[in-house]
């Protein structure tokens, strides 16, 4: 059955989303529920964004011609499937640290791919992306809100077996034929050598992008990681905090919808200026204190430290020239999307147990050199 092309990726993000929305913010949940530490949880997440490191970096890079690029994200899916079911076999430690990272290498590829499909489109059939990607952050607020439902109601189990039932969703759609299929050339370069990596960084913009944006991206590490566990601690239900999450990804919403309206005219380092002043106040309130004002205000401001570095990113992006682009792109997905933060979701899950909720301090710390790292220009001299 063949569908229309927009609705195909924006299912495709529906479905990632929707696994996204649960795993992100319950997943340290479903680990505590089998019997885990901090620490042993910290570990494991840490792990797992090593992997969604590696998979963005060298998986994505490897698909060089748009017309591939469907079958790619296919495999992804299927693999991911079956890396989803191994969390069903067994909750040993070693079992699940394997699982955990098979999951992420083949999870987080996903994402790259499909905004590359959503380039493609846009100059073969003149796609719009914006109204396509929405889907996914609705798609995110849906499934945290309904596993915290879920959870209260139950139990922690109820993460998994939501997950499981996502994951196959996200194959199923996978499974359609889209009525367009991507076009282009394989891409000579695209992947590159190291020499090209190398050369990119050496740009004083460039490096100082990539720092700026990990370290604001990474100082989410223990919101992602650690929130839901420390708001139940603080006496919330699960549903409660489904529901914190899903109001900071209505903002995210709201922000990206009006975008263009809002930061037309501004720059990339504007808009990361932005972004880490918003993240000090964020996580400033998070670190002093668990009173359910202060969390709304907190998670209202995820518009900010998380969505307006988003859209700078891609402004910043936005302004090289071809190969580069995807180039920076899988570098931004692998560093700031996964390497900072999974090496900071490992710190996070040593220091929760000492620190517990004025961890968040440590992440204001964290973002706080973004504001003087910021690039001079968002384009290549």
């Amino acid at each position: 059955m063949a569908i229309g092309s927009a609705r195909w990726l924006g299912l495709g993000y529906f479905t990632y989303f929707f696994c996204y929305g649960i795993y992100l913010p319950f997943w340290g949940v479903w680990l505590k529920g089998t019997g885990l530490d901090a620490e042993k949880i910290g570990l494991l997440l840490g792990c797992g964004m090593v992997a969604r490191f590696v998979g963005s970096l060298l998986i994505a890079s490897q698909v060089k011609n748009p017309g591939r690029l469907i079958t790619a994200l296919r495999l992804l899916a299927l693999m991911t499937s079956l890396f989803a079911a191994g969390f069903w076999v067994g909750e040993q430690w070693m079992w699940l640290l394997t699982v955990m990272i098979g999951f992420n290498l083949f999870f987080s590829p996903l994402v790259p791919l499909s905004d590359a499909l959503a380039a493609t489109w846009t100059q073969q059939i003149g796609l719009a992306y914006g109204p396509v990607r929405l889907w996914g952050s609705l798609a995110f607020v849906i499934s945290s809100a309904l596993t915290g439902v879920l959870v209260s109601a139950y139990s922690s189990q109820a993460i998994l077996l939501l997950l499981s039932v996502g994951v196959i969703a996200m194959l199923a759609g996978m499974m359609l034929r889209p009525a367009t299929q991507p076009q282009g050339h394989e891409r000579q370069g695209a992947a590159g050598g190291w020499q090209e990596w190398r050369d990119l960084l050496r740009e004083n913009a460039v490096w100082r992008f990539m720092l700026c944006v990990t370290l604001l991206q990474g100082a989410h590490a223990a919101y992602y990681g650690f929130s839901a566990i420390w708001w139940q601690e603080s006496g919330y239900s699960a549903s409660t905090v489904g529901y914190l999450w899903s109001l900071g990804v209505v903002a995210e919403i709201i922000v990206f919808a009006l975008s263009n309206r809002l930061f037309r005219r501004w720059r990339a380092r504007d808009l990361l200026l932005l972004s880490g002043i918003c993240a000090l106040i964020r996580w400033g309130l998070l670190g002093a204190s668990t009173a359910l004002p202060l969390l709304i205000v907190a998670q209202i401001l995820h518009c900010g430290s998380f969505t307006v570095c988003h859209l700078a990113a891609m402004r910043f992006i936005a302004a090289r020239q071809g190969a580069e682009v995807i180039r920076l792109q899988s570098l931004y997905s692998a560093l700031a999307m996964g390497g900072g933060i999974a090496i900071m979701t490992m710190i996070c899950g040593v220091l929760f147990a000492l620190l517990q909720g004025h961890l968040f301090w440590v992440m204001a710390l964290v973002a706080l050199p973004a504001l003087f790292l910021r690039p001079g220009y968002d384009s290549s001299k």
